[in-house]
């Protein structure tokens, strides 16, 4: 039956998932900076042990060079593609997932940049300069996204700095740091009113929580499923999940249901109504009102609006 179905890049993107979080719980990320070094840069595969919902101190830029994918920052859920760059503040969650086959890997999808903005509050003295950071730090603690010409010149020096050392790439993360500081060109991500209660046992249940949510989402899945795994009742849950991730259940499970249907208009001939179901949801109205409520317009609209941008085949 339909409803029993999957869409195999909406089971890939589960199955990666599933496999990297139930091996480690998804709590602080410890960051080692090399003493020769003020920040970190590295290049990350994809999927590794880390890709998972994590938080840590240090603040983080973020590239994602050449795959699409779901991005979780805060309260945000949204879909990403290649050239998306982002700042992340300290300890606010997140997450980049993509659509993977068994055993593939993404080389190089990530680089990533992580640093301490207290280690450059403590230059400030000498160097006063960088005082007008402050104001960038208090902007990424929602996380930031980029677009525009600050996107191009920022993916070319986040990019460069792979190519050089010391005090040449030092010079170039001041330069990344003025132009992200200075610009206009961005989006804020999560919401102010998100503010999620960090610690291991939290982390652990919505963990659970999450990761059962994302491997039966094309179901029809129940609240009182999740809440009975958490160990709580509806309502205690319903509020633990809005608490942690700043969405409720319902918007949840929509968000991410909308994102498997966006793909499989863009990517496949299905027809919408089989598209309804296989995301999921048991009648069109619903599918339809829910979708238009997300991208402003219709199931058939975005399928033409992404049949325009696909590139043509020789």
């Amino acid at each position: 039956m339909l409803k029993d179905r999957r869409n195999l890049a909406a089971k890939a993107v589960l199955g990666e998932k599933s496999a990297m979080m139930s091996g480690s719980l998804p709590t602080f990320e410890h960051i080692v900076t090399d003493v020769t070094e003020s920040f970190l840069w590295r290049v990350d595969d994809y999927p590794w042990e880390r890709n998972v919902w994590n938080y840590h101190p240090e603040i983080e830029i973020h590239l994602l060079r050449h795959a699409s994918g779901m991005a979780f920052v805060g309260d945000y859920i949204g879909e990403f593609q290649p050239g998306y760059l982002t700042v992340i503040g300290r300890n606010l969650p997140h997450d980049w997932v993509t659509a993977t086959a068994p055993g593939e890997v993404i080389e190089g999808r990530d680089i990533v940049i992580q640093f301490d903005p207290d280690r450059l509050r403590n230059i400030t003295a000498m160097l006063p300069e960088f005082i007008q950071l402050e104001d960038f730090f208090a902007r990424a603690e929602r996380g930031l996204v980029f677009y525009g010409q600050t996107l191009a010149e920022g993916i070319n020096l986040v990019e460069s700095m792979g190519k050089v050392k010391g005090f040449a790439r030092l010079s170039m993360f001041v330069q990344l740091l003025e132009l992200l500081s200075a610009t206009q060109e961005y989006e804020i991500l999560s919401s102010p009113e998100f503010a999620p209660k960090l610690n291991a046992e939290t982390l652990d249940v919505l963990q659970r929580a999450l990761i059962y949510i994302f491997e039966n989402v094309a179901n029809d899945i129940h609240l009182a499923e999740v809440a009975g795994l958490a160990g709580m009742s509806e309502t205690a849950f319903s509020r633990f999940f809005k608490k942690n991730t700043g969405n409720s259940f319902t918007d949840h499970v929509n968000k991410l249901r909308i994102w498997q249907a966006c793909k499989l208009l863009a990517e496949s001939d299905m027809p919408i109504t089989e598209i309804c179901f296989e995301v999921g949801y048991l009648n069109i109205s619903n599918f339809n009102r829910t979708f238009l409520l997300h991208h402003k317009m219709t199931p058939s609209a975005y399928r033409r609006l992404a049949g325009q941008r696909r590139p043509s085949r020789a």
